[in-house]
Formats: structure tokens, C-alpha cells, sequence
């Protein structure tokens, strides 16, 4: 097909296209944010009453005297700094010495001794104690591992009642240490 429109003409016809569409863009563009605008100001007129009522619940609060606090909520609130004082020390010496400790009996502790149960107690009128629960597969092993435990430095003493030596095999061990 033959195209008789001059260049001249076409020209200026993809400029008028392009003013038309940009016209009509910036048309629907104007009218998207009168309607947004329009849309949104109830919300903001909502938020600027609320944030008015809580000034001035805030300004009443203000000006109401403070209630003087009397025996009975004073010693409550010392108990309760006695007691979150309390759970700070705890907190902070948590585990600085059990972990140490269990670290070095799992690492002393041979492939075939299997460990069931650590406990960790810290009686203020008994030293502290870390007891073990365990299964050791003969008595030569479990004489071997109470010996490598005596000779490690961080334990001042192993207690290995003689009782957990009445089985020959498959022995079911209770071992008490007590940490330096």
C-alpha cells in the first residue's frame, strides 16, 4: 500500500499523538490523586481527632497528683528487686563452670562408655557436685575412665561407689565429681 500522506504531514501527526496522550496521562494521573487525596482525608482527619483526645488525656493525667505509695507496696516492690536480683546473679554464673566441667567428661569419655544423665548441683552447705549416669561396657573400662577423670586437673575428686562394680559386663555406673 501506497502511503500518500507528505512527510511534513506525518510529522506532525505523531506529535499531535503524542500530546494527546500525554494530555490524557496526565489527565488520568491528576484525577487518580484528587480521588486518593480524597479517599484518604477522612483517615487523616480520624487520626488528627485521635491523636487530640490523647493530648489532652495525657495533659489531665499530668496534672492528677502522683498517690502516695504506703508500706505494704514499698515492701512489695523490695521483694520483688530482692528477687530479680536474685535471678540476675543467677543468670550471670549460670554456667560458667558446668560447662567447663561437661566439656572436659564427654571429652574424656570413651567411645564404648555410653553417659545417660549429667546433673549439676550447687548445694551452699555441700560442695559443688556434678553426678553421671551411665552404662560402661566392662569393669577394666570404667576403672579406666574413673582414672583418666581423677587425673584431669579440674576435678579434686571422683567417687566411684563400689557397688556399681558387682556386674561383670553391661554396668550400670553412678559417678560423683566434685570440681575445684
Amino acid at each position: 500500500m501506497i502511503n500518500l500522506i507528505p512527510i511534513e504531514e506525518r510529522k506532525r501527526m505523531i506529535k499531535d499523538f503524542y500530546f494527546r496522550f500525554f494530555t490524557v496521562l496526565f489527565i488520568i494521573l491528576g484525577l487518580s490523586m484528587v480521588v486518593a487525596s480524597i479517599v484518604f482525608l477522612p483517615s487523616y482527619f480520624f487520626s488528627i481527632v485521635k491523636k487530640n483526645s490523647v493530648d489532652q488525656k495525657l495533659e489531665i493525667q499530668k496534672k492528677e497528683p502522683v498517690p502516695q505509695i504506703d508500706e505494704e507496696t514499698l515492701s512489695q516492690i523490695q521483694d520483688l528487686r530482692n528477687k530479680l536480683s536474685l535471678v540476675e546473679k543467677a543468670e550471670t554464673s549460670k554456667f560458667s563452670i558446668s560447662e567447663k566441667v561437661i566439656s572436659e567428661i564427654v571429652s574424656k569419655k570413651m567411645p564404648d562408655i555410653k553417659i545417660n544423665h549429667i546433673s549439676y548441683e550447687n548445694d551452699p552447705v555441700k560442695k559443688m557436685s556434678v553426678k553421671i549416669n551411665g552404662v560402661a561396657p566392662s569393669r577394666e573400662r570404667l576403672l579406666l575412665f574413673r582414672n583418666t577423670l581423677e587425673q584431669d586437673p579440674l576435678f579434686s575428686e571422683v567417687n566411684l561407689p563400689i557397688s556399681n562394680f558387682i556386674k561383670g559386663s553391661n554396668i550400670e555406673f553412678y559417678l560423683d565429681l566434685i570440681p575445684k
